[in-house]
């Protein structure tokens, strides 16, 4: 700072200059001291320079309403919203989020170092400060083939980059606590700096090993005992509120004064339309306030605790030097956002992006849908008998049932006259292998079509579903013609699709047009093919491929048994 902008910054602060803003007649939250102050918050550039009675060049009267630091999401995949960070921003920055950590895991296991390259440009000069951490698992585990391979060499090109914190979340927690060379060769890359933990399963010593290893934060936990045991350990517990995982009110039972300092918010994964309708860090606060928590309590776990967790200076606070990142709230019941202010500048308004973005390049991050020719003949499945092992999927959860069911079986082959029994098929998209995984599900409920989607957690290759082989095959070709995305067919025609370019899991329209389009083909995959209206399809799918949660999974080497850790064949 230059000598005159710090003495102009002093000046202001004692009064003795105009504040080039001033924001009048405000209840400041402030979240050191847990109370509301009644007055007047001066900004000078994008710096708040002073709180009590100023007068400024510009004022505001915000009348009476709250005034809170910008929030943060403490752990976030952008790549959920199936939109580039950019309109991310537009999205989440209207409803009071003003800085994200988030891990690029998705479009790194597609792209790589390129991917996650694209997610550090794409997110440069917006009203959003995007901090990444590094992919520590691409991919995720050796029983499917990704896009990329990152290795601690690989990521140590990126650990100095101004806006990355550190290593993301360490899901091959068996690695860190069987010291696996690879992995701990990653946590030493890290260089000291910030790493994600990821492990649900961990108890007792396991744990200790876990958190020795270097690891400080967990968003997985589900019960109220592993946020205890973590909490004990000195982790930071992240309260994951998202689309698929919803862990806040049973977690919000554990947070107390005493331990207040140590839990912060994230999302994870969210929606398109989840944000619209709910929010994103906003919901994470109303619904805790609505739980029971003190309000300046829970706004605080979105702002100074996410900021001190992960070593952010000078943000998630209300008070001179601080970053003039602000929001303005009717109450603390509705929680309702009505302004947003990011380095002193109006940004959001009534849930309205006040600023235009100007996209990155997509051309190291598209034509992602590499693959061999798909012909009926590769979904053909053989059987050695007629009792076989069958996926079943379970409504509102990620973990699929390992089903044994007698079959019809004509000539050795499957047919589909098994009522209820569908086939899954993943084919490797990235480096075309050609390697086709066949399985069979039970309770996903499709009817005369297909539903195929390049959204696959976590290596995202083409999974297709159906009851019939004809409509499969179009689902599957209509993906390599758009670049990937998701695509419905019924009676051997495309009804419709959702490009993603980017990777083949994001696209670089809007939130409000991506969730459009894909609400239309909710209601397609409900009402025309008949799915379970039990389960979201796409979703349902998409984890389907992962093969880290149990029981039984499909990738494109073939069934996959999680809980016995290795591949069977379909025939009992």
């Amino acid at each position: 700072m230059k000598l005159k902008a710090l003495s102009d910054k002093i000046n202001i602060a004692k009064g003795e200059k105009k504040a080039k803003l001033v924001l009048k007649n405000c209840q400041i939250i402030n979240v050191f001291t847990n109370e509301i102050i009644e007055g007047d918050v001066a900004i000078e550039g994008d710096t708040i320079v002073g709180i009590g009675h100023y007068d400024g060049i510009e004022e505001i009267d915000l009348k009476g309403k709250y005034l809170s630091p910008g929030f943060i999401d403490g752990h976030v995949h952008i790549e959920s919203s199936m939109v580039t960070p950019s309109q991310f921003a537009k999205a989440i920055v209207p409803r009071g989020t003003t800085t994200i950590i988030a891990d690029p895991h998705e479009i790194a296991n597609v792209k790589g170092i390129d991917g996650i390259k694209y997610i550090l440009e794409d997110s440069e000069n917006l009203p959003l400060d995007v901090f990444i951490m590094l992919p520590s698992c691409v991919p995720a585990t050796p029983f499917e083939n990704s896009g990329a391979k990152l290795e601690a060499n690989d990521l140590k090109e990126l650990i100095h980059e101004k806006r990355v914190l550190g290593l993301g979340e360490l899901m091959n927690y068996p690695g860190v606590i069987n010291c696996d060379e690879n992995v701990l060769q990653k946590i030493i890359m890290a260089d000291g700096k910030k790493i994600d933990g990821h492990g649900p399963m961990i108890e007792e010593k396991d744990l200790n090993a876990y958190v020795v290893a270097g690891i400080s934060t967990e968003h997985e936990c589900s019960t109220v005992k592993e946020m205890l045991n973590r909490l004990r350990l000195g982790m930071y517990v992240l309260i994951r509120e998202g689309s698929a995982a919803k862990n806040l009110k049973e977690l919000i039972k554990v947070v107390n004064k005493d331990n207040l300092r140590r839990c912060i918010f994230c999302t994870d994964d969210k929606h398109p339309e989840d944000i619209l309708i709910e929010g994103h860090i906003d919901y994470n606060i109303r619904l805790a306030i609505q739980s029971g928590l003190d309000p300046i309590d829970a706004i605080k776990m979105a702002t100074l605790n996410s900021a001190e967790c992960y070593g952010l200076e000078k943000i998630g606070a209300i008070a001179p030097g601080y970053s003039a990142d602000l929001v303005v709230i009717d109450n603390f019941k509705e929680f309702n956002i009505l302004s947003v202010f990011k380095n002193g500048k109006v940004v959001g308004e009534s849930l309205k992006p006040q600023f235009e973005v100007v996209p990155s390049s997509t051309k190291n991050v598209s034509n992602s849908v590499n693959i061999k020719k798909v012909t009926l003949e590769d979904f053909e499945i053989k059987l050695k008998s007629d009792n076989v092992k069958v996926i079943g999927v379970e409504p509102h959860s990620l973990v699929t049932k390992k089903l044994e069911r007698k079959l019809i079986v004509k000539d050795g082959v499957f047919t589909f006259e098994n009522k209820g029994i569908l086939k899954v098929a993943v084919i490797e998209r990235h480096n075309n292998t050609g390697n086709i995984g066949l399985g069979l599900v039970e309770g996903f409920g499709l009817e005369n079509g297909a539903i195929a989607s390049t959204i696959a957690h976590d290596s995202h290759n083409i999974i297709v579903i159906g009851d019939n082989d004809e409509d499969m095959l179009k689902c599957v070709e209509e993906i390599e013609r758009i670049g990937g995305g998701i695509a419905i067919a019924s009676n051997k025609v495309v009804i419709n699709s959702l490009p993603l370019t980017i990777g083949g899991i994001m696209s670089n329209k809007s939130l409000e047009v991506v969730n459009d389009k894909y609400k239309q083909m909710l209601k397609i995959a409900h009402e025309m093919l008949k799915v379970n209206s039990e389960i979201e399809p796409f979703m349902t799918l998409s984890f389907i491929a992962l093969p880290v949660i149990p029981e039984l999974k499909i990738t494109d080497l073939g069934l996959f048994n999680v809980n016995e850790f290795q591949f069977n064949n379909i025939s009992i």
